[in-house]
């Protein structure tokens, strides 16, 4: 008879792990690190694409040299920083990332914004060639940010939710940083239209 206890118990805590969520968190985890991967490889992409943008640009517009340093620079912040699929689980690590990430993309804008003062520099087919990648690369990021968010999501809904939450807990699943949108100060502020400056 204790043999069919014990069977029975055995039973029982088989069947209470497979809907515990302990599987659930190994895919979940996985399509984590999958998106971080692609997030990762269409930074890296533009990364990529900087140096041929600053030589180009160089060419035509050799005494903006600050903001062809400002580029540099960022790249150069960008790509010391060892990023892996752990940094999805390091909140800090994350942060830096986004905020590298950010400052190139601010440098980025500033450059492409200085090119409007060069009509030959717009001219150039090498120069309007590497524009276009750079922009469907930010678009590229953008779809890649947007899928991540959406596992992410998922992801921490999971931990979050009763009772897959006390599986998370017991094997250590924590949520997971999504990232942010940049200056939400800024955006919350209603533009202000001033119809007087228009001609």
């Amino acid at each position: 008879m204790q043999k069919f206890y014990l069977k029975l118990f055995a039973l029982i805590i088989i069947l209470n792990l497979t809907g515990c969520g302990y599987n659930k968190f190994q895919s979940l985890d996985e399509d984590a690190k999958a998106s971080w991967s692609e997030v990762l490889n269409q930074y890296q992409r533009r990364a990529d694409l900087v140096p041929n943008l600053v030589n180009v640009v160089k060419g035509y517009a050799e005494h903006e040299k600050s903001v062809l340093t400002q580029v540099a620079d960022a790249r150069s912040r960008v790509g010391s920083l060892q990023v892996t699929t752990d940094v999805i689980n390091d909140p800090e690590a994350f942060a830096k990332f986004q905020a590298a990430q950010s400052q190139l993309t601010g440098a980025l804008s500033r450059l492409l914004a200085v090119s409007e003062n060069y009509p030959n520099l717009k001219a150039d087919q090498g120069f309007r060639d590497l524009q276009a990648q750079l922009e469907g690369t930010e678009n590229r990021i953008t779809v890649a940010r947007n899928r991540y968010i959406q596992t992410i999501k998922d992801y921490n809904v999971s931990v979050r939710s009763f009772p897959e939450n006390l599986t998370a807990m017991m094997f250590g699943y924590k949520t997971k940083p999504s990232f942010t949108v940049d200056n939400e100060k800024t955006i919350s502020v209603a533009p202000t239209v001033n119809f007087g400056d228009m001609k």
